[in-house]
């Protein structure tokens, strides 16, 4: 037997030098990630909230709005501007945001001292998870939101790691606080994570990342980026705080109560996914080699609770599945290495399973505005001009279209500029806090439910009976400073 074969197996890869980026396999699944969430951008017309930030926008630009920040719309008024009606080149920065959560994924993995193999099952199950997928070519806040996270964590994750070798970073802690404050500016939600954070933090450590002068520079960072939302949110009485009870309101219709939010917070990951977040959420916790980064398992946990307790939408840990599944896919590694397991056998047909289960939520995210009962925004717009356009001349003139609900009144913002439509309103959730009707408005079209508006005018009739009604309002029965705040909803 030669002495090649005779020599000791290489020790695992320590912490003071981690593995280079397996750029190869990692940008490959990335790649792959990002075609097939553009080659089904084309499909399915606007997603309900896709059109709500497009709308917003492109026609209601703004430092904020009552249920989300600024950035989505933004993002989604400049591809249209770029290219007007393209679906695909609308939803380039969303394809392009899933792909980055592949490589994000792998990146911590790398971080914790993955090789090629354990970056690339890292990579493969943050590009299979199945909300991710779903969601992955959408416009909306909740598919950028855990690519911003994971920015984040990979922050957090690399100062702990050069702070255990003696040479922290604090230049980590600065960029953390521009991602969180770029969060601010798209989601919310961060601001619950970071008190998750802090609270894991002070029980477990590092508590000395309190005393370094950069993390509070950063703080300070994130606090000017994200000062024009809040202070927006401010003058408007924080209306964002009563929106924790819509969502609480909503959930046994969108996820199946607190029961199904319970699964979902987990199940999101996917087949190969929630076997690595399971497995490295427990290394997480138990692991001498990973008790550094205990206090992210202390986080996830408390934030599963939390969003149990308040009937939350079964999507919002997403954005800490990536530190969990890199720690799972680590000590995969770690066990191949000590020869307990030959991860290989099991992972192809997880992985299998797993991507089965992707391409079906991909199929899946073309059908869903049907399954909610929304007209596209092309028809609906196209039936409201039709009602419109059929009036005498002289009553357009004071006719205004109002929406039902927030969907509704973006679906035809969008689809008006291929109809003729006079301005659309909506009293609904984001809608209700722009400007209402000028007094000269004394009809409305009402396309949707009326019954709110019967007390409000003389007359109401239905013009047509299709996918959704059409209704004109006429006799209105006083001014719109007195019946526009009787009408909002959130």
């Amino acid at each position: 037997m030669s002495a090649q074969l005779l020599s000791p197996q290489p020790p695992p890869p320590t912490r003071t030098e981690i593995p280079p980026l397996a750029k190869g396999p990692v940008y490959t699944i990335a790649g792959l990630a990002a075609a097939a969430q553009l080659a089904f951008s084309p499909f399915g017309g606007y997603w309900i909230d896709e059109v709500y930030m497009l709308a917003a926008g492109k026609y209601h630009p703004d430092w904020g709005y009552v249920d989300q920040p600024p950035l989505a719309p933004l993002i989604a008024a400049a591809m249209d501007w770029i290219a007007p009606g393209m679906l695909p080149v609308l939803r380039l920065p969303a394809v392009l945001a899933t792909a980055a959560i592949v490589v994000l994924t792998a990146m911590l993995a790398r971080e914790f001292g993955g090789d090629r193999r354990a970056q690339a099952v890292a990579g493969a199950a943050g590009a299979t998870g199945l909300w991710t997928v779903l969601v992955g070519h959408w416009v909306t806040p909740y598919t950028f939101e855990p690519l911003l996270w994971l920015v984040l964590t990979w922050c957090l994750v690399r100062w702990v790691r050069l702070r255990d070798l003696g040479r922290p970073d604090d230049r980590l802690l600065l960029l953390f606080g521009v991602a969180l404050g770029i969060n601010m500016q798209m989601k919310f939600q961060v601001a619950i994570l970071c008190v998750a954070l802090l609270i894991s933090v002070l029980l477990v450590g590092p508590r000395d990342i309190l005393r370094r002068p950069m993390f509070w520079g950063g703080v300070g960072i994130a606090a000017l980026i994200a000062l024009p939302t809040v202070l927006w949110q401010a003058f408007n009485g924080w209306p964002q705080l009563q929106m924790g009870a819509i969502v609480a309101d909503e959930s046994p219709i969108l996820s199946g109560g607190r029961g199904g939010t319970a699964v979902n917070l987990v199940l999101f990951a996917g087949v190969a996914g929630t076997a690595l977040f399971l497995f490295g959420l427990w290394r997480l916790m138990r692991s001498p080699e990973l008790r550094s980064y205990r206090f992210f398992a202390i986080a996830t946990v408390l934030l599963y609770v939390f969003f149990i307790a308040t009937a939350a939408r079964p999507y919002y840990l997403i954005g800490l599945y990536g530190v969990s599944i890199a720690a799972g896919a680590v000590g995969f590694q770690r066990r191949r290495e000590s020869r307990r397991t030959r991860f290989g056998w099991t992972a192809w047909p997880a992985f299998a399973l797993s991507g089965a289960a992707a391409g079906y939520m991909m199929w899946a995210s073309t059908t869903m505005t049907q399954m909610f009962g929304t007209a596209d925004a092309d028809s609906l717009a196209r039936d409201a001009s039709a009602a419109y356009t059929a009036l005498p001349p002289e009553q357009q003139q004071h006719t205004a279209i109002l929406g039902d609900s927030y969907i509704v009144a973006a679906m035809l913002e969008v689809g008006g500029a291929q109809h003729e439509l006079p301005q659309v309103y909506s009293p609904h959730r984001g809608y209700g806090y722009f400007p209402p009707p000028t007094e000269e408005i004394d009809s409305v079209l009402v396309v949707g439910d009326p019954t709110d508006l019967r007390t409000r005018f003389s007359d109401v009739r239905q013009l047509t009976d299709g996918e959704i009604p059409i209704w004109l309002c006429t006799g209105k029965l006083g001014a719109w400073t007195e019946i526009w705040p009787q009408l909002k909803s959130l």
